[in-house]
């Protein structure tokens, strides 16, 4: 088994006193949004305590924060991984988006609040300027945001939080069993989306919100999971 180099060595994210188990929560999620964090990668309690400059009991609070939204499973005797999800889990996850991300689009077209495109907008601007500087764990985060930023925009709170902990999922489904051959998301794909819904036009911007998530499904390989080895600290660290 490869040894991870100790992290007492380097400089802690902030001190003790700056960092509380939200700042934790907020860089792990951050982590695997941009598909940094491998599924099954162990998130020992003492590298994270090095890597914050915080105590077990903030580090322990912080994970099972984590747990409760799925990202991390909690293992008795054995400690906290980033959650794995099986071939029925990501077949389960693009069925519950199918459903409601769809719906969602028709509401926004009902909407007219200008605000909300305009900040949509801004977000796809920012996708083009990740990737445009060959910054693919940014762009990959902030593609699966596009998603949450969209549902949010419905002013529907509860719905908001379904699809933030859906889309970490397919973070986690897109690292395990992505194949590279369309698990992200096309360029003008979020754009396309906007314009349909700019333009009042529901039936295409349902039919364009569906196919989008459909060419991701269809882009992984459910049957050859893949394995990636993370450094822990370092990953952390870039995710701020």
């Amino acid at each position: 088994m490869m040894r991870m180099k100790s992290a007492d060595k380097t400089t802690p994210v902030k001190t003790s006193k700056e960092v509380d188990e939200r700042v934790i929560v907020d860089r792990i999620f951050k982590a695997v949004m941009a598909q940094r964090l491998a599924p099954k990668t162990k998130l020992s309690e003492a590298e994270l305590c090095d890597t914050f400059g915080v105590g077990r009991m903030k580090v322990r609070r912080a994970l099972l924060l984590l747990s409760n939204q799925g990202i991390v499973d909690l293992q008795s005797n054995r400690g906290a991984y980033i959650a794995c999800p099986d071939a029925k889990e990501a077949n389960d996850v693009f069925e519950a988006r199918l459903h409601i991300e769809p719906s969602i689009v028709k509401d926004l077209v009902d909407y007219d609040d200008d605000r909300n495109l305009a900040a949509l907008r801004d977000h796809v601007l920012s996708e083009k300027r990740a990737k445009e500087e060959g910054t693919r764990p940014e762009a990959i985060r902030l593609s699966g945001e596009f998603h949450v930023k969209m549902v949010a925009a419905t002013g529907n709170d509860l719905l908001t939080k379904i699809i933030r902990e859906l889309v970490t999922r397919t973070s986690l489904i897109v690292g395990l069993f992505g194949s590279g051959r369309g698990t992200s998301c096309r360029e003008d794909e979020h754009e396309e989306i906007i314009r349909a819904i700019e333009n009042k036009n529901k039936e295409k911007a349902v039919r364009l919100v569906t196919e989008h998530l459909v060419h991701i499904k269809d882009g992984l390989e459910l049957k050859k999971p893949t394995a990636i080895e993370s450094n822990l600290s370092n990953i952390l660290r870039l995710a701020d």
